[in-house]
């Protein structure tokens, strides 16, 4: 697809995986309204520090905001929808702030779509939704099963998106991305949270061991929100992006030790673990709809994708607070 002359909106451009996807349509040649979460100090996330900033129109609103996602959706050919609330622990404690952020502000999202007669929706997902798994790999028919609040937010958004488009012929995408890494990913994710510590020479605080992840680079995510963007087949349809490989976290730590050069101790923390009954034990994705329908590939390996990823958070250590931990 050529994207010149596309105009194409990311929601949740501020964050870790919208940054990337906002430059990554930048460099394809769209022109980017990159939407983000409004605050006092009129900062922009981690576009802050893009160098493709100036390339891209830059609003603050938010996502709950009818308003808000009106104004930012006006011209729009392609939205990319990726604000929401996704820290698990958090959603523990303030369930509700859960449901107006990622319930209603996808169905603003889709609202404004609908009236301002946008040619597609990019709706983001999570393979949270699934939860531990009943068989493996787990394709995009398996059984929804929310295990934290955050994963029942997450449901009843792809719920809304997929009612839009059975309803009103809305024509949305839903990517539903297994656990994504890379640079400028916050330390309450397990990878940086393990390179914290590790460059710090502490001790790991960590929660479960033994559940397994399937785990994305982010440049791999990106190109499937991409082409989720673009491809002719793919409007009514839910695409996983995962490798097709999973890894415990036990595992993931000596791996990391490994590249690091560092000799990894271990405490298990009460606090960092899940309840019983939400711990997602075991993720690993079918893959076979992304190839098939967007002609994606994962193109980065853990071997491949670690060591740039160590990299930025040695480059931005100061930005990872040593000894706490980030909910």
């Amino acid at each position: 697809m050529t994207w010149n002359g596309k105009r194409v909106l990311v929601t949740g451009a501020g964050g870790f995986i919208g940054s990337h996807v906002a430059e990554r349509f930048v460099e394809l040649g769209a022109d980017v309204r990159a939407m983000v979460h409004y605050n006092a100090h009129g900062k922009w996330g981690w576009l802050d520090e893009s160098p493709l900033r100036g390339e891209m129109e830059v609003v603050a609103g938010d996502i709950r905001d009818r308003d808000s996602v009106t104004q930012a959706l006006n011209g729009i050919t392609i939205a990319v929808h990726l604000a929401a609330l996704i820290a698990i622990p958090y959603s523990y404690i303030a369930p509700d702030s859960y449901i107006h952020t990622n319930v209603g502000g996808t169905l603003n999202v889709l609202q404004a779509a609908r009236n301002l007669g946008v040619e597609r929706v990019v709706h983001t997902s999570t393979s949270e939704v699934y939860g531990t798994a009943r068989y493996v790999p787990m394709d995009e028919s398996h059984p929804l099963r929310a295990q934290s609040p955050y994963a029942a937010s997450k449901i009843a958004a792809d719920k809304l998106a997929e009612s839009f488009h059975l309803s009103f012929d809305l024509p949305v995408v839903t990517v539903r991305p297994f656990n994504t890494y890379g640079p400028r990913q916050s330390a309450r994710a397990v990878i940086p949270a393990i390179v914290r510590d590790c460059l710090e020479g502490q001790t790991l605080q960590l929660g479960n061991l033994h559940p397994t992840r399937d785990l994305n680079y982010v440049k791999d995510t990106v190109e499937g929100f991409v082409m989720a963007a673009s491809a002719p087949d793919a409007v009514g349809r839910v695409v996983n992006i995962g490798t097709g490989r999973e890894i415990s976290i036990g595992d993931l730590v000596r791996l990391i030790g490994n590249l690091m050069g560092v000799e990894i101790s271990i405490h298990q923390e009460a606090e960092r673990q899940r309840p019983d009954k939400s711990e997602v034990e075991r993720l690993l994705a079918d893959n076979t709809v992304a190839k098939d329908i967007l002609g994606w590939r994962s193109a980065w390996t853990l071997e491949t994708g670690l060591p740039p990823t160590i990299d930025w958070i040695r480059e931005h250590r100061d930005g990872y607070r040593a000894g706490t931990y980030a909910v």
